[in-house]
Parts: structure tokens; C-alpha cells; sequence
């Protein structure tokens, strides 16, 4: 596994954040990767819309794609807004000679979400020699009818993800969508979820397309890395910020424990109650938010980050367990509490493991530190080395 795979996403800029080279850069980087660059244009646009497209010299890409792979090395590519039909047949020969050896992930970018056309039809004849050399590509449904169908793109020889998400409600999508993954000898792959209710779907197809290329450059299959991407997608989506009225940003900094990179992680433990309206009540004086509640015997809350945890109603008596809650203002935390009628074992003190730690219990008698450790949790001066 390459513990950081570097990413290079050629496309266009989005002055409102939503999409394009931010939202890779944001994807890339929430997925483990180290994410660089080839701007291909510069957009003024916001959640209403494109008011100006203004495109980048054919040699100026050329030369920021030559600076990074002389340099850094790439372990895949992702290819957005590509500008014009010079600027595609470039980037075209320009990739040629890796195209064998690192992932290339196409995004035909031709209609934004909100209508822009971004590609004229020159651009979109010459995506054909970038289809020539692409690993995977990934049009939306329009994109799709603009390339020439399901056929046109399979002849270049590119395995084809046909994206359901611009299915309307009437035309067989219903409440559920299908994502298909294609190839030369038929359908590897389909994936059916409910379609999520948000008017926040900026950048959904470049959060995608990064997604599967930062995947690929951790050595994961195409498979398993387009499963991987849309389930980002989704988590991204569902935590959109709802920043405007409609057609905002996604929530990409809110998926950063639900990327499931490789490496396993911790993320969720459950912990017994003895007194399960009691136990509720006071993870919520903590200031945890429930999001499942299953009286008498189950319940879930949600940490800032992401992290969950859980209650589940025993006849047990509380172990030795300890359950760990950091704050960077723990002490203002706790005063807070004390205030709220919570009684503690120990008040905020340092600790000679580099900790500041407060200690009470909750109502089944399970111990529960609230603390800061800031880098000293991971990186404490006796950090193993290597």
C-alpha cells in the first residue's frame, strides 16, 4: 500500500469551492492522498451559476503537468474541465506514455450542474483521444448522450461508469439509483442506493472522480475503489453544510472517518447501561448529539469528527473500560458541567503522560475522561519510531 499517493487532478477552477480543482483537492486530500494540479481554466461561478469562463494557455497546462511529474511522481490521474479542444489532444499525447502504468480517471466535464455549458463541440469530439487512454470514465447522463451513448465510449476502449444520480423520478429511477460500471465484455458492477433528498449536489461527478483515483493510487482495484468513492460521495452528500439555498457545497471535511481507506480504523465502540433514560440524558449533558434512539435498550450518539458510540442496555456491572472525550478547552468544558449538576471524581489536572484529564462516571458506573492531548495523543515524545 503507498501510505501517500499523489493525485494529479488536471481541471478547471471553481471561484465558489463547490467543485472542480477544489473539490478534488478536498477529496484528495480527506482520502489520504497529497493532491497537485493542472488548472486548466478559471471559473467566477457560485451556487447560481457560471458568469465567466476564462481559459488557461495550452502551454501553461502542459508545463504545470511537466513540473509535478518530473518532481513529485504520479500515482494516478484524475481529468476534469479540460478547457478546450487544444488543450484536450495535448493533455491527450501529453499522458500517452503512462497511460499504461498509472490510472487515469476521466471526467468529461460538459454541462455544470446548473446548465453552463463547459465544454463547445470541438472539446467534446476531441475527448475521444483522451478516452483512447482513460482507465475508467465517468460521464453523467447528459455527458453520456453528448459522447454518443454507451457504445461510443466503450470503442475507445475506456471501462464506462454510467451515473444515475440525473435520473429524474418517472424516467424508471423512483426513490432508488443505479450506478453501472462497464467494460468491454459487459457489466462488472452495479450499485443501487436511495436517492439522498438534498438540494446540495455541487460537485458531485469531480468529488467522484478524484474519489476513485485517490482509490486506485492506493493500490485498490478499480471495483473496489469506484464502491469505495461512491459511498464518499453519499456520506459527503448527506453532510452537506447548507451554506446557500440550493445547489451547495457538499460536506467533504465531515466523511474524513467514513473513507475507509485501507488501513482499518476506529471509529465506533458501545458502551452498557444499567438506566437507559438516565444514561441518555447525560451523554447529552456532554453535549453529544443522539441520533438513534431505541429505548429501552439501544441508543447512538455522534462526537465532533464524526466518531460514534453507543448504549446498549445490561444486567453487567461496569468493567474497567475507560471512555475518552477530548476537548480543547477542557477546563471551560467542565466548569460548564459542574454547572449543570454533574459531579466529578477528578477536575481538570495535567497529567505527567502529557494529558490534561478530568474524571466522572456515568449513571451504569462506566469511567469517563474528558481530556486534551493535542499532538501527545499520536505523537508524544515516546512515539515509537518508523
Amino acid at each position: 500500500m503507498i501510505k501517500t499517493p499523489r493525485i494529479l487532478s488536471i481541471a478547471g477552477s471553481d471561484s465558489g469551492g463547490g467543485a472542480g480543482i477544489q473539490a478534488d483537492i478536498k477529496t484528495i486530500t480527506m482520502l489520504g492522498g497529497h493532491a497537485m494540479t493542472a488548472i486548466t481554466s478559471v471559473t467566477a461561478q457560485n451556487s447560481r451559476g457560471v458568469d465567466a469562463v476564462h481559459g488557461i494557455p495550452t502551454q501553461m497546462v502542459l508545463q504545470q503537468i511537466d513540473a509535478v511529474i518530473s518532481d513529485f511522481g504520479i500515482d494516478a490521474v484524475k481529468i476534469g474541465m479540460i478547457g478546450s479542444a487544444e488543450t484536450t489532444m495535448a493533455v491527450a499525447d501529453k499522458l500517452a506514455d503512462i497511460a499504461d502504468s498509472v490510472p487515469i480517471i476521466l471526467d468529461p466535464v460538459i454541462v455544470a450542474t446548473s446548465g453552463a455549458v463547459l465544454a463547445d463541440d470541438a472539446t467534446i469530439a476531441a475527448f475521444g483521444k483522451l478516452m483512447d487512454i482513460a482507465t475508467l470514465t465517468t460521464p453523467n447522463l447528459p455527458e453520456l448522450e453528448a459522447l454518443g451513448g454507451e457504445a461510443a465510449v466503450l470503442e475507445h476502449g475506456s471501462v464506462l461508469l454510467v451515473k444515475g444520480g440525473h435520473m429524474k423520478v418517472g424516467q424508471g429511477a423512483g426513490d432508488m439509483l443505479t450506478d453501472r460500471l462497464i467494460g468491454q465484455q459487459g457489466e462488472i458492477a452495479a450499485w443501487s442506493d436511495p436517492r439522498i433528498d438534498t438540494p446540495h449536489m455541487h460537485g458531485t461527478g469531480c468529488t467522484l472522480s478524484s474519489a476513485i483515483a485517490a482509490y486506485m493510487g492506493h493500490s485498490l482495484p478499480l471495483e473496489d475503489a469506484t464502491a469505495r468513492a461512491r459511498h464518499f460521495v453519499r456520506m459527503a452528500l448527506h453532510s452537506a453544510p447548507d451554506i446557500v439555498p440550493g445547489n451547495g457545497p457538499m460536506g467533504h471535511g465531515d466523511v474524513r472517518l467514513d473513507a475507509a481507506l485501507p488501513m482499518p480504523m476506529l471509529n465506533q465502540f458501545t458502551i452498557g447501561c444499567s438506566d437507559y433514560t438516565a444514561s441518555v440524558a447525560f451523554y447529552k449533558k456532554l453535549g453529544f448529539t443522539q441520533i438513534v434512539d431505541s429505548p429501552p435498550r439501544y441508543a447512538r450518539f455522534e462526537t465532533g469528527g464524526g466518531v460514534t458510540f453507543s448504549l446498549h442496555a445490561t444486567d453487567k456491572a461496569p468493567g474497567d473500560n475507560v471512555i475518552y472525550f477530548e476537548s480543547a478547552n477542557i477546563d471551560q468544558w467542565c466548569a460548564e458541567l459542574v454547572q449543570s449538576s454533574l459531579t466529578f471524581d477528578q477536575m481538570p489536572r495535567d497529567e505527567s503522560w502529557g494529558w490534561r484529564e478530568a474524571r466522572l462516571r456515568d449513571p451504569h458506573g462506566n469511567s469517563v475522561c474528558l481530556y486534551h492531548a493535542g499532538e501527545n495523543r499520536r505523537f508524544p515524545p515516546w512515539r515509537i519510531k518508523g
